[in-house]
């Protein structure tokens, strides 16, 4: 038998020894997470999907500028997705990738540019309702919404829950909504 060991069997046999490593670590942390208690209570008349205000006088609450928060958000989330799309850009370049993966890629670069419409669009149907600023943060799974207001009220809650339940899939318990003053 011819026994040449080449690059690509190095890769696959590393590739199996980490995985195995994972596995092996994943259960060691399962058997020790049993050593902790949790010391919740359930709240029985909790009905998911409805807003939780919260109040900004609370001394809990941390206090956040809105103006710094939504500048330094929108600069993270561009320089985020400007990585990814050189990522995808990169490996799509990359002439030793299979067509498979290529395919998957193109796929995953056309959910990414779907959710920074979506976002988008969101954006521009919360701040036409006359809040100041808003951020949307869409995948898949869920949606995510900061929102920059003096007092949020129930209605303005559901007026965003609307806009977002008619722009994407995602179910109403998946749906977050954050207050910044």
């Amino acid at each position: 038998m011819n026994m040449i060991i080449g690059k690509k069997q190095i890769i696959l046999a590393s590739l199996v020894v980490g995985l195995g490593l994972a596995v092996y670590v994943n259960y060691q942390f399962a058997q020790t997470d049993n050593l902790l208690t949790t010391t919740s209570t359930v709240e029985q008349d909790k009905n998911y999907g409805d807003a939780k205000l919260v109040d900004a006088n609370d001394p809990t609450v941390d206090s956040v500028d809105g103006e710094a928060y939504f500048a330094e958000a929108k600069v993270t989330r561009q320089r985020s997705r400007d990585e990814a799309v050189e990522t995808l850009k990169n490996m799509m370049a990359d002439a030793d990738v299979d067509a498979n993966i290529k395919a998957e890629m193109a796929l995953k670069a056309s959910e990414v540019a779907q959710s920074i419409e979506t976002e988008g669009k969101i954006e521009n149907l919360i701040k036409a309702k006359g809040f100041k600023d808003c951020m949307v943060y869409c995948d898949t799974e869920g949606v995510d919404v900061v929102v920059k207001t003096d007092g949020l009220q129930a209605d303005q809650v559901a007026q965003m829950k609307d806009i977002i339940l008619k722009e994407t899939s995602v179910p109403v318990e998946n749906i977050s909504i954050v207050e910044i003053n």
